[in-house]
């Protein structure tokens, strides 16, 4: 059976072909040893030279590689009439690598490195499908201290207009025929974002950070706690790294508004109000010592019914997963460990690791949402031959494969994971411990065993 990463990578133009082959390679060696340095994780000095000179190769772009994932991607988004687009942004600080040439300041002047800013496909159902378009940049040491003159700028000249360019290169690679939702946490809070013109089928689902104006004189949540409950909802909050996952109870309104144009923006051309859906979910009573949930969302959704605010809800909820493909990134795939000698060579192996962020994600989340397909759609039929002798602790393997969700605890019980009724789901963090193992095992077992014939893929989330 063909490898995932082969796959994945079977479109990347580089003008030479060795050179995706190379890129195949360092995926697949990156994705078997997460959070592995890239010697440890090639294995050999000779695949790790290799590794090294694809990225400070001129032929090589940051684009082409992204371009790559993008074809599989859109080919992932086919069956899907729908696709969520979740936007966010974050830094990866190589404050400590002070050797590294081309990098900027981050949010804080003393720290330097690149920011990130990314756009996910995301099922219906929750899953993960790859990235659409991803934005990395330096900042300009002069542009450090802009933001207190932000009022005076126009959109296009902040950072501000990521959001925008985001949205609007998401539309273009999105067939035509399926909807577009764009959502985004309180920094997408923008009112050229509101009014932008988008192609059919394309809207937005935006958590408010603005008191803005909505009509004449009144102001956004002077206006929204008037308005009456229609319903409750009970929300399952993820688990956080110092918090246990939890359920919340929210009430639910919802109304229309007119979303009226900035007042500092007066004077520069005509700019007419924006009409909107407001949906609010707010818990009324939060377990001491936790926050109490309040969304405000702002969408250009309809929403003339309790289940249509519903619908807003759970697909926000789904937000959580751009933050956890971040930190996947950082944690699980150290990135902010690498040693290389350039800002550029840095951004070419981030779009590499970008990859397998999406690889590890995507098998976290399927393995919830598609419990029962067979895990030959993730796994190679020796690599889940030897998870289940290994946990099992025999040397015979079943005729018949294991389901998906079965074999990705298996796998997260490598890491650590005790596999107890109470303990739910595996997270991401135990599944990429267990894949190192996994590979290790793995690797023993086809030496010692031949390969079967080649068994039949399948597209599930």
């Amino acid at each position: 059976m063909e490898g995932w990463a082969a796959a994945e990578l079977s479109h990347a133009q580089f003008g030479d072909v060795r050179l995706r082959k190379r890129l195949i390679q360092v995926v697949e060696d990156l994705a078997a040893k997460p959070t592995a340095s890239v010697p440890e994780a090639c294995g050999r000095w000779s695949a790790t030279k290799a590794a090294y000179r694809f990225w400070d190769s001129e032929k090589v772009t940051p684009e082409a590689i992204r371009a790559a994932h993008l074809h599989a991607t859109l080919e992932r988004i086919k069956p899907h009439p729908l696709v969520l687009v979740i936007q966010d942004t974050t830094n990866l600080d190589f404050t400590h690598h002070p050797a590294t040439k081309g990098l900027g300041p981050l949010d804080h002047p003393a720290l330097r490195g690149l920011k990130v800013h990314s756009s996910l496909a995301v099922s219906e159902q929750g899953v993960p499908l790859g990235l659409l378009h991803q934005n990395v940049w330096v900042r300009d040491p002069e542009d450090v201290g802009k933001r207190h003159r932000r009022r005076r700028l126009e959109t296009k000249d902040k950072e501000s207009q990521r959001w925008l360019t985001a949205m609007l290169a998401s539309e273009a690679v999105v067939p035509e025929d399926k909807g577009v939702v764009m959502i985004a946490d309180r920094e997408a809070d923008i009112y050229d974002l509101f009014a932008l013109s988008r192609r059919p089928g394309s809207e937005l689902l935006i958590r408010a950070a603005h008191n803005r104006r909505v009509d004449a004189e009144g102001y956004l949540w002077e206006m929204v706690q008037q308005l009456p409950v229609v319903g409750q909802y009970t929300l399952t909050l993820q688990r956080k790294e110092d918090k246990p996952a939890r359920e919340a109870t929210v009430s639910v309104r919802f109304t229309s508004v007119m979303v009226q144009p900035p007042r500092h923006r007066r004077g520069r051309g005509q700019l007419a109000p924006v009409a909107v859906n407001l949906v609010l979910a707010q818990e009324e009573a939060a377990p001491a010592g936790e926050n109490p949930v309040q969304w405000l969302l702002w969408t250009t959704l309809p929403v003339n019914t309790f289940g249509d605010a519903l619908r807003c809800i759970l697909w926000y909820s789904y937000r959580w997963l751009i933050e956890r493909y971040h930190y996947v990134l950082k944690s699980g795939c150290a990135v902010e460990a690498l040693q290389l000698e350039t800002a550029e060579r840095l951004e070419r192996a981030v779009a590499t690791y970008c990859i397998v962020t999406w690889r590890l994600l995507w098998l976290t989340y399927v393995a919830r949402r598609c419990p029962d397909a067979p895990c030959t759609l993730a796994l190679e039929t020796h690599e889940w031959q030897a998870l289940y002798c290994t946990i099992h602790k025999t040397p015979v393997p079943p005729a018949e494969p294991p389901t998906l969700q079965q074999a990705v605890r298996w796998i997260a019980q490598l890491g650590g994971f005790l596999a107890r009724k109470s303990d739910g789901q595996p997270g991401v963090k135990t599944i990429w411990r267990g894949l190192r193992h996994l590979h290790d095992i793995a690797a023993t077992w086809q030496l010692l065993h031949p390969s079967p014939p080649p068994q039949p893929n399948a597209t599930y989330g």
